[in-house]
């Protein structure tokens, strides 16, 4: 599995307003330039991210863009899975996937485990726990 830059940067941009959090409007232009990430493909995610309801805008002169709830709500599995879709390796674990060899495939195994690993990890690391890396060096609070 390998993270687009669409995801990656839709992380990057939740981060952005997660560590500009003052309640206060972001411009997509403001985000662009702290994040060296064109504006045109920001403002692709950010309409995404909007239509989730993962963040909140206003038009107009002090306009922008500001996280829906608090950081701590959000979690970098939800923001991979809006940005990328599926996190499965392969299609046959997909729920509706037909594969007439499933009954009796032995690496299917494998491939439920890594993607059992993947969740481990992308669904127990929240926003906020970015933020509090980013800020204070602090490990992540959860086990694999």
């Amino acid at each position: 599995m390998k993270i687009s830059t669409k995801g990656r940067y839709a992380l990057r941009l939740m981060l952005d307003l997660a560590l500009n959090n003052t309640g206060e409007y972001i411009t997509i232009k403001t985000i662009a330039a702290r994040q060296e990430i064109s504006e045109k493909y920001l403002e692709q995610i950010i309409s995404l991210l909007n239509r989730a309801g993962y963040v909140k805008s206003v038009r107009g002169a002090q306009g922008g863009y500001r996280l829906a709830k608090e950081p701590v709500e959000y979690t970098i599995g939800m923001i991979l899975r809006l940005t990328e879709g599926s996190l499965y390796p392969i299609d046959c674990l997909e729920n509706d996937a037909e594969c007439n060899r499933q009954s009796g495939c032995a690496t299917r195994e494998v491939w439920q485990e890594l993607y059992d690993a993947i969740c481990s990890v992308v669904d127990h690391i929240t926003l906020q726990d970015l933020v509090d890396k980013q800020l204070n060096n602090v490990p992540y609070d959860f086990m694999i």
